[in-house]
C-alpha cells in the first residue's frame, strides 16, 4: 500500500513537472511572437520616428476638412457645408440597398453551402473539399478586386457593387456557419438518423433550429460591415456614395470629404443600433 507520504510527493513531482513543460511551451510560443514581430516591423518598415513625425500632418489634413462653423451664422455655414443633401442622401440610399442586396444574396449561398462544409455532417466527402475551396477563394480576394472584375464585365454601377460583396459575403459568412453548425449537440441529428429521416430532414430539424439564431447575428453583423463595404467599392466605379466620395478626396474638396464621412457615420451608427434591437427581439431579449 501506498503511503501517503509516496503519493504527495509523486503529486508533487509531477505538478512540477508539468509547470515546467508550461513554462519551455509560454517561452517557446513568446520566442515565435517576438519574432514574428520582429519580422512583420521589418518587412512593413515600421519606425516609430517617421510615425511621430507624420502624425501632426495627420492632424492638418483633418483640420482641413472642417469646415468655418460661427454660431452667428450656423444655419447659413451648414447650408454650404452640406450644399447637396438630395444627391447625397441619394446615393447614400443606393449604398444601403447596394448593402442590403449583396448581404440577401450572399447570405442565401452561404446558407445554401454551409451545411456541406460542416466536417461533423459532411466529413471526408467531396462536397466537403469543394464548398470549403469555394468559400476560401470567395472570402480570399478582396472585394475591390472583385467590384474591378465587375465592372469591367457589367460596366460601371450598383451591380457591380452587389456582386462583389456578395461573393465576398458568401465566403465570409459561409466559413463562419460551418463553424458554428459544427459546435451544434448531434444527439438529435443522431436520433433523427435513427428513425430513417434523410439528410434534407435531418438539417431541417436537427441543425436549423440549434443555428438559426447565430446565423441571424452574423447576417446582421455582415450587412453592417457591408454598408462600410459598398461606401469603399465605389472607388473603383460600383455605385454608391463611394464615387462621390473618390471624386471630393481627389479633387481636394474638403469640406465635402467631412460631410460625406459624416454622413457615413451616422448612418453605420444608426444601422447598428437598429440591428441590435432587432437581434435581441429575434432572441426575445429585452433591453
Amino acid at each position: 500500500m501506498t503511503s501517503p507520504s509516496a503519493v504527495a510527493l509523486s503529486f508533487e513531482t509531477e505538478f512540477r513537472a508539468l509547470g515546467a513543460r508550461k513554462r519551455l511551451v509560454s517561452l517557446a510560443y513568446g520566442a515565435l511572437f517576438l519574432l514574428a514581430l520582429g519580422l512583420s516591423t521589418w518587412v512593413g518598415e515600421f519606425d516609430p520616428l517617421k510615425l511621430l513625425r507624420s502624425l501632426p500632418r495627420i492632424h492638418e489634413y483633418a483640420v482641413k476638412t472642417m469646415p468655418t462653423l460661427s454660431m452667428a451664422t450656423l444655419w447659413h455655414d451648414l447650408n454650404e457645408w452640406f450644399y447637396a443633401p438630395g444627391k447625397w442622401l441619394t446615393l447614400l440610399w443606393e449604398t444601403i440597398l447596394i448593402a442590403y442586396t449583396a448581404t440577401l444574396l450572399g447570405t442565401v449561398g452561404a446558407l445554401a453551402l454551409c451545411f456541406h462544409a460542416a466536417q461533423n455532417l459532411r466529413r471526408g466527402t467531396v462536397s466537403y473539399w469543394l464548398v470549403r475551396r469555394i468559400f476560401e477563394v470567395a472570402r480570399t480576394i478582396p472585394d475591390l478586386v472583385y467590384a474591378l472584375i465587375f465592372v469591367f464585365a457589367f460596366g460601371i454601377g450598383p451591380l457591380a457593387g452587389i456582386l462583389a460583396i456578395a461573393v465576398h459575403t458568401m465566403g465570409g459568412s459561409g466559413k463562419l456557419f460551418a463553424e458554428t453548425v459544427e459546435n451544434i449537440d448531434m444527439k438529435p441529428v443522431e436520433g433523427l438518423r435513427a428513425t430513417g429521416a434523410n439528410w434534407l430532414q435531418m438539417v431541417r430539424y436537427a441543425v436549423l433550429p440549434q443555428v438559426l439564431p447565430n446565423f441571424a447575428t452574423f447576417t446582421l453583423w455582415r450587412f453592417e460591415i457591408n454598408v462600410r463595404t459598398a461606401s469603399v467599392i465605389g472607388f473603383v466605379g460600383a455605385g454608391g456614395i463611394g464615387q462621390e466620395l473618390y471624386t471630393a478626396i481627389r479633387m481636394l474638396y474638403y469640406e465635402d470629404i467631412s460631410a460625406l464621412l459624416l454622413l457615413l457615420v451616422v448612418t453605420v451608427m444608426l444601422i447598428d443600433v437598429g440591428c441590435e434591437k432587432l437581434r435581441h427581439g429575434m432572441i426575445g431579449k429585452e433591453h
